[in-house]
């Protein structure tokens, strides 16, 4: 029988930091502790060579739980649709209208964020009712 692996999810991006702290408050999650020796983030970063400067972040899970998220900078930008997307789970176990409510309450805490709204998505007898988003920078995620 295979062992569990644990995993991080890694976005490429513009500006680490800035989608960072987005998925943080979308999340839940926390800026980890810098680097032992450094007193802050900003303090590591500055000791890194000036084309590595800002070049990455990360965020955890608080709980232990969830994967690890990295962020690190790449030279060109998003062109197409994401392969691959997160969905945030705020309606799980709700259906109709109460459901929907959860999703757009949701959805304007995001949008408040910097998150844009893409459309939502109803109910079809298959699949329970979804909002799709795009973060700060445009990569696509889902309210679920």
């Amino acid at each position: 029988m295979a062992s569990i692996k644990n995993f991080q999810v890694t976005f490429d991006c513009a500006q680490p930091e800035r989608v960072a702290r987005f998925w943080c408050e979308v999340l839940g999650y926390v800026v980890p502790p810098p680097p032992e020796g450094y007193g802050s983030w900003d303090d590591f970063d500055r000791a890194l060579p000036a084309e590595h400067q800002g070049a990455a972040f990360a965020c955890v899970d608080p709980s232990g739980v969830g994967p690890r998220l990295f962020f690190q900078r790449v030279p060109e930008g998003k062109v197409v649709k994401n392969r691959l997307h997160i969905d945030v789970r705020v309606g799980t176990g709700l259906v109709g209208d109460e459901r929907v409510a959860a999703l757009e309450a949701e959805c304007a805490r995001l949008v408040a964020l910097g998150a844009t709204r893409v459309q939502l998505l109803l109910a079809d007898g298959m699949n329970e009712s979804c909002l799709a988003m795009q973060d700060v920078e445009g990569n696509e995620f889902c309210l679920d």
